[in-house]
């Protein structure tokens, strides 16, 4: 009897952790189940790290998990791509990134180490930046279309300052240059933290420059907004023109998006993807980053894709018109 209940036992429990192992597999295939990281490939407080942290709170929330923003500056983006390909391909390794480090990087040096289509999964399209168009009040334009015109009558006599040489700041000008036919001279700077008093002191007459950076300048009559340089009006200016208006096709508002490396599981990129998609649609999100000259957008890989590539196209012009040479 004692042997017979003893197999009894053992086959009954054999049994229970037979019926248990589904359940347990279940449990450690749940993704996510531990945190989730978010490479920046710049210094906290640019656009891709704000937008990183806004998600990324709110990310955490929605998934049981925290998401961690780990800020990777340098070699012009080849630290952080090197911290997410040195990384499992498993979906705890996202990066957060403006456009930049896909289209006017590779344009300007010539070994960066890394390449979109090689190494990086989009995921999603999180938000844009519109740069604005700004006078000095000194300019005798109050729209675009007047601005233009003077230009055009004026050829070489207006100068444009930007927050450097291959910034998105500098070659949105060069492609309105471009397109139009203008003659404006470049004056470069380092960072809108002396462009932007430069247009303000009258060292300059125009340039680009975020929402935030000139709001306070616009309301007291020292600057003046004749358009942006997104694809369409935006929300927090709908009174400005979009240069797109004029030149279509014209799109040149920074983009900032989250990627995966290549391999990452497509169900993982789905679900963040899905996730982003509902954070960006949240009216305090909305509200936040709408403070910082931000627009959230949440998009599907495909859609994010598209925007890298066209972006890639438009921004590889921009850089042949402006005459930059790959160092």
């Amino acid at each position: 009897m004692k042997p017979r209940r003893t197999l009894l036992l053992a086959t009954a429990v054999l049994t229970a952790g037979m019926l248990a192992l589904p359940s347990l597999a279940n449990a450690q295939g749940a993704y996510p189940n531990r945190p989730i990281k978010f490479v920046v490939p710049y210094a906290p407080g640019g656009l891709p790290d704000t937008v990183a942290r806004i998600f990324a709170q709110r990310l955490g929330d929605k998934l049981g998990q925290s998401v961690v923003v780990d800020n990777r500056p340098g070699a012009n983006g080849v630290v952080a791509a090197q911290v997410l390909a040195s990384s499992p391909k498993d979906g705890y390794t996202f990066l957060v990134t403006d456009g930049s480090m896909f289209s006017i990087n590779p344009a300007m040096y010539k070994n960066l180490g890394y390449d979109y289509k090689r190494d990086f999964m989009p995921v999603s399209l999180a938000a844009r930046a519109p740069l604005y168009l700004a006078v000095h009040p000194k300019v005798p334009a109050n729209t675009l279309q007047e601005f233009i015109a003077l230009a055009k009558a004026k050829p070489g006599t207006l100068n444009y300052g930007s927050s450097g040489i291959g910034s998105t700041h500098h070659l949105t000008m060069e492609a309105m240059k471009a397109s139009l036919g203008l003659q404006i001279t470049h004056v470069p700077f380092k960072g809108t933290g002396q462009s932007v008093p430069a247009l303000i002191g009258g060292q300059v007459e125009v340039l680009f420059s975020a929402l935030p950076s000139l709001a306070g300048f616009v309301k007291s009559g020292q600057v003046k907004l004749l358009a942006n340089n997104a694809a369409q009006r935006s929300s927090q200016e709908p009174n400005v023109p979009a240069i797109a208006e004029i030149i279509p096709g014209f799109d040149f508002a920074p983009i900032v998006g989250v990627l995966a490396a290549t391999g990452t599981p497509s169900s993982a990129i789905d679900r963040i993807s899905a996730e982003m998609a509902q954070i960006a649609k949240m009216p305090e999100v909305i509200a936040t980053l709408n403070t910082a000259g931000i627009e959230p957008i949440g998009s599907s890989p495909a859609d994010y894709n598209k925007a890298i590539l066209g972006e890639n196209e438009r921004l590889a012009k921009a850089i042949v018109a402006s005459g930059i040479k790959p160092e």
